[in-house]
Order: structure tokens, then C-alpha cells, then sequence
């Protein structure tokens, strides 16, 4: 064996491969690892410096970069990766794990901790962000402000009030950005939202893991708005608000393949609250779990004139013990303080509920809370199967017009 010729390969093949490789992107990719410009995988030693340090050669760049960050644990404080960059194609690859600050009140008033602004072809791969928010979410869960208030001193109170507000932190945001990927990434436990996309187009997020205590406050799993053309693919996200949250402004968003649970729920809204913001439109979600959360299915908006809602589509969804599988409240006010007391202004109209089936945790499994002003009107409801207690359950509808087809339990109230 050892004396045969190797296979001769045609010259054309041997051509191609050569200029394959020479002009591939990944060929031709520089490479930084945060290792190099100073970052200490120990958990303990501040590498922020060094992640921005590395960023500023990968945009620099006119050629595709890769910042690599190898396994072990960052500790980071707040990092800006700002562009425009000199190229259109940088990987930052995480095979370790960022770790925020454990003291909320370190990064400050930062609103962000991980925060990607007006860049262009960039990918967030693997690795693990560990916002640290249990302190946070401790204190706002205590009802008692913190730090702790001096006694009888209620202008301090409200001023400790605005601060831990100050200090909440999101984990990361891709903001006024296109053509974006964020893959395989894992959060935890984040002070805020964990995902924000927000003024974008063209963004995709697959494979994502997000996980929160349930009772962990205003940590929305991902969170959308002012963006066009966001994708959400094969992603499971449990933690203490919405799974996804969906804000003013966004149009052409596809969710599919979504595990929801602990949270509450896939939510267009609260929109409305200020009285000049952009509606949202051609949104579909299809191929949805949701396991023991508080809502499923949910469209809410404040009394308060404002935008359109149109063109929804909610298909193939599993409940699973929830609370509310499919509800819109047009009366949206949340603990019923400061609310604008007014009659919803926002314009619901062809919303489809296709192929929704499982169980409620309550006897009321589909409510239609509608404006008087504005009734909600195009809703379709398909196939839809969801009882309570192994029973048909209930529907509640208060101004909403639409129609049923095929079976649908409980039985249409439109």
C-alpha cells in the first residue's frame, strides 16, 4: 500500500480550490483574541479595556475580522461597540462566558451593559452572558427601595426610587444596526432585558437560550421595536416577563420554533402608552410552546389615542397550563396606577388565531377586551381547542368583531 501513487487531482479542481480559499472571507479574516489585548479569563480581573480594545482593531479593519473569546470568565463592566465600521463582516465568537458586575450599581446609569450601535454584518456566536441581576431584582421585588430609605423622608424615597430605575441594565442590544446575527448565545439571569433589537433591519436570532427566575421583574427574554425584518428561530427563553416582547414600530418580524415558560408570554405592546408612536404590522408567530406562564398569546395597549395594529398571525401554538392563552386588553395598566384613563386609540384589525390548542389554567382561556372607540375587528379564529380542567373553557369578548371556521372551543364569542 505504501508504494501506490496518490490520485492525481485535475488541475481545474486544484484551480478552484486555490481560489476558493484565497478569496473566502474566512481566508482572508483577521483575527483578535481579547486574550492578546490584555483579557484575563479568571472571572476576577476587569477585561473591558481589553474587549474594546479588540473591537476597535476588528472595525478598523477592511478586511472581515473575528474577535475570539476563549472559554473561561470575563468579567466586564459596560462595553460600547460602536461603528460605522471599514467592513461589513465581523464574527465575535464566544466559546467562554461574559460576566457582569454582581453590584448593580457599578455600570450606573450605563442603561446597557453589552450595547452594538450603528454597525453593519456582524455576528454574535456562543458563549454565555451572565447579567448577575439577583441583586437587583431582590431589592425591586422587596418594595422598599434601595439603598435603604432614610425614615419619614419621602422626597429620599423617591429619589432611591428613580435610582435603582437609573441602574437597571440591559444585557444586550443591537441598536440602529443591519444585517445582524446573534447564534447558539446563552443569557442569564439579566438586570433587564436580556436581547434588545431595536431601530434595526435585518436581523436574526437563532438558537438562543435566555433563562430568568420567574419572579425576576422587567427581564424580557428579547425584546423588539423600531425594527424591520427580525427573524426568532428554535429558541427557548423562561424567565420572570415576556418571552418576546414586541414594541412600537416594528413590521416584518417572523418568531417560529419558540419554547416560552416560566414568563409571560409572546407580546405585542404595551402600545400606546406615548400618545405619537409608530404602529406595528405583518407579525407571525407560528410554532409556539408556552408551559405554565401567565399569558400566551397577547396583544396590549394603553387608553390612550395612538397607531395601528394590523396584519397578526398566531399559528401552531401549544398551551400548556397557562393562564391566559390568548387575550388583548386595550385597557393595559398594569398595578391600575398613573394610567391615562383615556379610550384606546390603537386600531386593531386582521388578527389570525390558527391551530391553538392545550389547556388553560383559568375557566376564561380567550378574552377579547376591545376599545369602545376603536372595536377590534378582523380577528380570525381557526381550529382552536383549549380547555381548562379537561372541560371546554370560556370566551369573553367586549367589543371585538372577527369570525370562526373549523372547531373552535370555547365556543366563538365574536
Amino acid at each position: 500500500m505504501a508504494g501506490l501513487p496518490l490520485p492525481m487531482i485535475p488541475h481545474h479542481i486544484t484551480l478552484f480550490f486555490i481560489i476558493f480559499f484565497a478569496f473566502s472571507p474566512l481566508a482572508k479574516a483577521a483575527q483578535h483574541s481579547v486574550l492578546s489585548y490584555g483579557a484575563k479569563p479568571d472571572g476576577k480581573t476587569d477585561s473591558s479595556k481589553a474587549f474594546a480594545a479588540a473591537w476597535a482593531q476588528a472595525c478598523a479593519s477592511t478586511q472581515p475580522a473575528t474577535i475570539s473569546v476563549p472559554k473561561g470568565s470575563f468579567s466586564l463592566g459596560q462595553v460600547r461597540f460602536q461603528g460605522p465600521c471599514k467592513n461589513r463582516a465581523i464574527l465575535v465568537r464566544i466559546d467562554g462566558t461574559l460576566v457582569a458586575p454582581s453590584d448593580y450599581k457599578v455600570i450606573g446609569n450605563a442603561k446597557n451593559w453589552l450595547m452594538f450601535e450603528h454597525v453593519n454584518g456582524v455576528t454574535v456566536s456562543g458563549g454565555t452572558l451572565d447579567g448577575q441581576g439577583a441583586g437587583l431584582w431582590s431589592c425591586k421585588n422587596s418594595g422598599k427601595g434601595c439603598p435603604p430609605q432614610r425614615r419619614n423622608d419621602r422626597y429620599i424615597f423617591k429619589v432611591l426610587i428613580f435610582l435603582v430605575n437609573l441602574f437597571t441594565v440591559q444585557s444586550l442590544e443591537f441598536s440602529n444596526s443591519n444585517n445582524i446575527a446573534i447564534t447558539g448565545l446563552a443569557s442569564l439571569n439579566s438586570q433587564l432585558f436580556h436581547i434588545v433589537i431595536n431601530g434595526c433591519q435585518n436581523v436574526k436570532v437563532q438558537g438562543v437560550k435566555v433563562s430568568a427566575a420567574g419572579n425576576s421583574p422587567n427581564t424580557d427574554g428579547i425584546h423588539v421595536q423600531s425594527s424591520t425584518g427580525v427573524t426568532i428561530l428554535n429558541s427557548r427563553i423562561g424567565t420572570g416577563d415576556d418571552c418576546v416582547s414586541i414594541g412600537p414600530g416594528t413590521s416584518s418580524l417572523w418568531i417560529e420554533s419558540v419554547a416560552c415558560g416560566p414568563g409571560h408570554g409572546i407580546s405585542i405592546g404595551s402600545l400606546g402608552k406615548e400618545s405619537q408612536e409608530a404602529g406595528v404590522q405583518n407579525v407571525t408567530v407560528m410554532t409556539t410552546t408556552f408551559t405554565g406562564t401567565e399569558n400566551g398569546l397577547r396583544i396590549k395597549s394603553w387608553g390612550r389615542p395612538s397607531n395601528r395594529l394590523l396584519e397578526i398571525s398566531f399559528q401552531h401554538a401549544v398551551m400548556n397550563n397557562v393562564q391566559n392563552p390568548i387575550v388583548i386588553d386595550q385597557n393595559y395598566c398594569p398595578g391600575e396606577k398613573n394610567c391615562p384613563g383615556q379610550v384606546s386609540g390603537v386600531k386593531i384589525s386582521d388578527v389570525t388565531y390558527q391551530d391553538i390548542h392545550g389547556s388553560s389554567a383559568t375557566e376564561v382561556a380567550v378574552k377579547f377586551d376591545c376599545s369602545k372607540k376603536y372595536p377590534c375587528t378582523g380577528i380570525k379564529l381557526e381550529d382552536v381547542k383549549l380547555t381548562y380542567k379537561n372541560q371546554p373553557a370560556e370566551a369573553s369578548c367586549s367589543n371585538a368583531g372577527g369570525v370562526a371556521s373549523g372547531l373552535v372551543q370555547p365556543t366563538s364569542c365574536l
